[in-house]
């Protein structure tokens, strides 16, 4: 019997979070792991303040009736959303800078 779980490791579940160092592979294993655990931190905060906005939207615009409240929560996603998308492609984005040496 073969499972298939035996093949994976926790990098399979990660790879996604952490970046493609290119050019930045010198670093050195102390520091990978610190992007790598203040980029998934930062992750968490902005998927919790897109749930908090979803919240805020939700109740505002159903229960209390209060648009102010609805449209301050569409910010909160929007905002939560952005930065999980900006922080996701710092990697990308820093080895397209660095690979064009501006």
């Amino acid at each position: 019997m073969i499972l298939a779980a035996e093949k994976g490791d926790i990098t399979t579940i990660i790879g996604g979070i952490a970046p493609n160092w290119g050019p930045f592979g010198s670093l050195g294993n102390e520091a990978r792991v610190m992007v790598e655990v203040v980029m998934a931190i930062a992750i968490l905060l902005c998927l919790g303040i897109a749930i908090w906005g979803a919240a805020k939207q939700r109740i505002g615009a159903t229960a209390l009736r209060d648009t102010f409240s609805a449209e301050q929560g569409k910010g909160l996603i929007v905002a939560g959303l952005t930065g999980v998308f900006i922080i996701g492609s710092l990697g990308t984005l820093f080895t397209i800078v660095y690979g064009m040496a501006v």
